[in-house]
């Protein structure tokens, strides 16, 4: 990574620079996350053989009194996820009080894996929604458009979610060097107007089936710019009159070594990126927010988890940003790195475990 204040996990840059067309998304998709180290055609079959009772499509996902607390998860990428069974997994999220968990897709069959799963956790009373996954591979905002319109459609056809983020992270892929990424020329226009393809059609496929869908999109670092064009219609070459995008939830991701979120100082200076992305006029979520594996020891780690630039302050800040929903990543160590609550046996609790069960208890929402 140039820039160490983006997020380097492994479930944004598995898609960054993929060749794919449309007719190949599954299948791209599925080598990308078996090359990262999780994923791919065995961890879905794996996830598949434990996912026996699939849902209807018309099961309607549950909902709670508070999806204030979540957690991050990767039901289908291998590991402790498909080691430890799911019965377990809700036990274990329902222990540490949370109500949602995020967890990716990438093609029709890890959808499906995930519609069982979320039919499960849904009686238990967590509810499951999905953040599907395409890169910028395509010729066209025409083809990444109508790739991310198959993809919507067939994930809201195995389950009605109440919820589904349109792809992850492609602000950072739009990017056109080693920018904050909150000017509009600071993005390439090829880049921008396929990420605009990918996002506007997953949008459709998911209306198709379910036009009371709430829709996410999610953003890091400073890039606030990708969404300004995304909501008035312009793009990077400095044009206006195309086609603009709408959403429900504003999601945002922040890890350790990006600061404090409410004055994150880069190259264009400082900002309240939590005030930015609030005056979109939609809920905020933070549904991706860690402390980096190399930041220190497991205490150490929990202590800025829960500290007064993660925890604490989205939930003293709440009512003035619009926070609606935290969600930790992740629940067990992974291919993605040491950020779990748990380690990757899917048993042994680290301190970020006890810190945020006892920070969740003593902080109801």
């Amino acid at each position: 990574m140039t820039n160490h204040r983006k997020p380097g996990h492994c479930l944004r840059d598995r898609f960054r620079l993929v060749n794919i067309s449309a007719a190949v998304v599954a299948v791209a998709t599925s080598l990308m996350l078996a090359a990262c180290g999780g994923g791919g055609e065995g961890a879905v079959e794996a996830a598949t053989a434990k996912a026996t009772d699939m849902p209807e499509a018309t099961a309607k996902a549950a909902t709670t009194a508070s999806i204030f607390y979540g957690m991050n998860g990767h039901i289908t990428n291998g590991g402790a996820y498909d080691n430890t069974p799911y019965a377990t997994q809700l036990s274990q999220l329902q222990d540490l009080g949370v109500k949602i968990f995020r967890n990716d897709v990438y093609n029709l069959a890890s959808a499906k894996v995930l519609a069982t799963v979320a039919k499960q956790f849904a009686a238990g009373g967590v509810q499951v929604y999905p953040v599907m996954l395409l890169g910028l591979g395509f010729d066209s905002e025409e083809a990444a458009y109508n790739a991310g319109f198959v993809m919507g459609q067939q994930t809201a056809q195995t389950y009605k979610y109440t919820y589904y983020e349109v792809a992850n992270e492609l602000d950072s892929a739009a990017l056109a060097g080693n920018y904050d990424g909150n000017i509009w020329w600071q993005y390439s226009n090829r880049p921008f107007t396929i990420a605009r393809g990918v996002i506007r059609g997953m949008i459709a496929g998911v209306k198709s089936v379910d036009s009371s869908a709430k829709i996410i999109v999610d953003g890091t670092w400073k890039h606030i710019a990708f969404f300004q064009m995304l909501l008035d219609g312009s793009q990077p070459d400095g044009t206006h009159g195309h086609p603009t995008v709408s959403w429900d939830i504003t999601a945002w991701h922040w890890y350790s070594d990006q600061g404090d979120m409410t004055n994150a100082c880069g190259g264009t200076g400082c900002h309240d990126i939590l005030g930015i992305i609030s005056s979109f006029g939609r809920p905020v979520w933070i549904n991706e927010f860690g402390v980096r594996p190399e930041y220190g020891a497991n205490d150490t780690i929990a202590s800025y988890l829960t500290g007064n630039l993660m925890m604490q302050q989205y939930y003293t800040q709440a009512s003035k940003y619009n926070i609606q929903s935290i969600q930790g990543f992740e629940l067990y160590d992974s291919q993605e790195g040491n950020y779990g609550m748990l380690q990757s046996d899917g048993k042994t609790k680290k301190a970020s475990y006890m810190a945020v069960k006892n920070f969740i208890a003593s902080h109801p929402k």
